[in-house]
């Protein structure tokens, strides 16, 4: 099975989303064998889309070769923090290189629908404070859940940490990291 860890957090070894994140990666070797593929895409980022008319240009080549990872891969662990209630930039610049009509989706009379099934992403949730499930500003967790289903993507995981801009961060972090096992618990086979 393929797996991709995708880092975006500007905050390097500080990043509750990067720590968290790897432990996801980690728990996930224990149930079987994975083909872990790792990009930060803080420290090595993707230009912001621009649309190509030349499928020969080296930059096309990239999008080609970003979106070929995309279909080939099974699960995805994406490292995503709140900034300013949306996700970075950087995290940004890569979903615009894997939603492409005829590819991951298509036009239909009855509106879009997702080519993309069998696979599995894992969203990995940081906020300064505690916002909960119905914060009513919400462009990070739902935009990033939207995004994957519009796509097709149904098995759409949520692990957040909340309050990392609280005295609590680390408890928080534990928390989260030790709840990791339970989260992905496979049941017993009989």
């Amino acid at each position: 099975m393929k797996l991709l860890h995708l880092d975006s957090s500007a905050l390097g070894e500080y990043s509750a989303t990067r720590e968290i994140g790897h432990a996801i990666v980690q728990e996930l070797k224990k149930h079987g064998p994975l083909d872990v593929t790792y990009r930060d895409l803080h420290t090595d980022p993707i230009p912001h889309f621009v649309k190509h008319l030349d499928s020969l240009s080296a930059e096309a080549q990239v999008d080609e070769r970003i979106l070929q990872q995309f279909e080939e891969t099974d699960v995805f662990v994406l490292g995503a923090p709140m900034y300013n209630l949306s996700i970075p930039t950087t995290l940004k610049a890569w979903i615009d290189r894997i939603l492409i009509a005829g590819r991951t989706f298509r036009y239909t009379e009855n509106g879009p629908q997702g080519l993309v099934s069998g696979k599995k992403v894992i969203i990995v949730s940081a906020r300064g404070s505690a916002y909960g499930d119905q914060f009513p500003m919400d462009h990070q967790e739902s935009y990033l859940k939207d995004i994957f289903n519009f796509l097709g993507v149904q098995d759409v995981f949520i692990v957040r940490a909340e309050g990392m801009a609280f005295p609590t961060r680390s408890q928080s972090i534990s928390q989260t990291i030790n709840s990791i096992p339970e989260m992905f618990a496979i049941p017993a086979q009989n």
